[in-house]
């Protein structure tokens, strides 16, 4: 264990044991493709009887209109997370007809681009505006990449450990807003040196069907059954240059070194224009097809595995919120959907998650060169394309490891971590267990969910979308036989009529124009706010 590390959970321990650091807060945000019966991408509407996908607080959609997107609200435990996504699925299934929530990441039987329908969020300005950025990302990327599922996981630390920690570390000179968000990007830091592990441990997606693909098949891919491509030491597809990528967002280099290196890199990348892109044009008489021709229409195009976040004001941008009151909490965004599990997530796979980011967060953390961040960009894609080859090696500290021997040593040093997240919860165990049921993953690449479902694949001879859609056939069955929480029940049933009703105020509450209204937008956007952090 490095000397840090050491340190850290050395002048922790104590607190923790008195009871003077407070729990880890999450929430879960989780996208499923509705399809029909047959394992075909819905072409239906967004259910009414679901809310407003504009103002509904926890049911909405993301990129298609049959991409489902579920958000719970912030716990302190994760079971009470999944309880409350449990309830979302069991009231969506009320609504949902013969129609299937699709339990994998990689989407399921398409029809060519025009079949992933884009969501419709009404008539108001900023209705409009966030279907305008989707049309944006169809002219620049097309549509089916859009229709690529996962789970996004956000995670905050007590905020009690911040003052102690910036005592610990004799910082207190430093402003809190500013400490929190530098040791935030300490984290980040570390985290983009090690998110392979995650990748590995947790990528689902070493299949896909062939409607995915409009040209040549990769050499990366080979034919199973008729309909079926499997990449055969994949881990997770949806996280390769098949999936979410984008060359020209390559080229920003954000390896979050700092809150104002990120905002401004970001701020760049809104501002700019893209010569590619101003060839697609804007607003054609009065036909929207992107929000502008910069790099970036707005910082949520910026695909990446890890995001620092701040809930923004009505009059800010997420960059400006960031800026003005600095990291509020991290979102890990490389987590694909887990077909076994119901909710394509469990218990275990939070713990881990949470033990993993506090290790990152205690460990050293230098920041990224360039050239470092290469060769992390490079560790990333092998793991992504060939994770369970056992003679796959990673470029660490500028020698050659295997995954296996690296994961290794990274598990030593989380078991402490764990440990103390566990004193910080009353003497549990619920950490230490999460690392003991992974480990052997480790040497058993077959046991991941990539590699279980590429043997279910094998060994069953079933197509992609055919087992998949046995998957959600059976989970559909499940959270159609449980009856749900009764006052989570009454509230989601009041948030259904509540939700339409507020979108239809902000529908009648526009007094101006859509072009007026985006102009003022990006002109606050381009608004410096008072830094939080350096």
């Amino acid at each position: 264990m490095s000397e840090q590390l050491d340190n850290a959970i050395a002048r922790l321990k104590g607190p923790a044991r008195q009871g003077l650091l407070g729990r880890l807060r999450r929430g879960i945000e989780k996208e499923g493709l509705r399809v029909d019966a047959r394992g075909n991408i819905a072409r239906t509407p967004h259910p009414h009887a679901l809310g407003s996908k504009l103002t509904h607080p926890h049911i909405t959609t993301d990129y298609s209109e049959a991409l489902l997107e579920y958000i719970t609200p912030v716990y302190c435990r994760p079971k009470d997370a999944l309880d409350f996504l449990t309830d979302l699925h069991r009231f969506s299934y009320r609504h949902l007809d013969d129609e299937l929530i699709w339990p994998a990441s990689m989407p399921a039987r398409l029809q060519g681009n025009d079949s992933v329908p884009i969501a419709d969020y009404g008539h108001s300005n900023v209705g409009t505006m966030k279907h305008v950025y989707r049309k944006g990302l169809d002219v620049r990327y097309g549509r089916i990449m859009q229709a690529i599922a996962g789970v996004h996981y956000n995670i905050s630390l007590p905020e009690d450990m911040w003052p102690l920690l910036r005592e610990l570390e004799g910082a207190e000179d430093k402003p809190l807003d500013a400490y929190r968000s530098g040791r935030y990007f300490d984290l980040i830091r570390n985290f983009r040196r090690n998110s392979w592990l995650l990748l590995y441990l947790f990528g689902a997606s070493p299949a896909l069907d062939r409607s995915f693909l409009t040209g040549a098949v990769p050499d990366k891919l080979r034919a199973h059954a008729r309909d079926t491509l499997v990449s055969p030491y994949a881990t997770s597809l949806r996280m390769s240059d098949l999936g979410y990528q984008n060359k020209v967002q390559a080229q920003l280099k954000i390896c979050f070194n700092s809150l104002s290196n990120y905002v401004g890199t970001l701020r760049h990348a809104i501002t700019t224009p893209w010569p590619a892109y101003e060839r697609l044009g804007v607003n054609q008489n009065g036909d929207w097809q992107q929000l502008n021709a910069n790099i970036l229409q707005i910082e949520n195009e910026y695909y990446s595995d890890i995001r620092p976040k701040r809930v923004a004001r009505h009059d800010e941008t997420p960059t400006q919120a960031l800026e003005a009151r600095g990291v509020e909490y991290i979102e890990v965004r490389c987590l694909d959907l887990n077909p076994f599990l119901p909710l394509g997530i469990d218990e275990p796979q939070m713990r881990f998650i949470d033990t993993f980011l506090m290790w990152c967060l205690l460990s050293e953390s230098p920041w990224i060169p360039d050239e470092e961040c290469d060769r992390l960009d490079d560790n990333r894609r092998a793991v992504v394309d060939a994770g369970r080859d056992p003679a796959l090696t990673l470029a660490v500290d500028g020698r050659e490891q295997r995954l296996a021997e690296r994961a290794g040593h990274i598990f030593d040093e989380m078991r402490e971590v764990a440990a103390l997240l566990d004193t910080i919860e009353g003497n549990a165990t619920h950490h230490v267990e999460a690392l003991d049921a992974l480990r052997p993953l480790l040497g058993h690449p077959e046991q991941t969910p990539s590699g279980r479902l590429l043997a279910a694949l094998e060994e069953t001879g079933s197509e992609f979308v055919e087992y998949t859609l046995a998957q959600a056939q059976e989970q559909a069955a499940f959270f159609r036989g449980q009856p749900m929480d009764r006052a989570r029940d009454t509230l989601f049933t009041q948030l259904t009529e509540t939700s339409h009703q507020q979108q239809e105020d902000i529908e009648a509450a526009d007094a101006d124009g859509f072009n007026d209204f985006l102009d003022a937008y990006f002109a606050r956007a381009r608004e410096p706010r008072r830094k939080a952090a350096v």
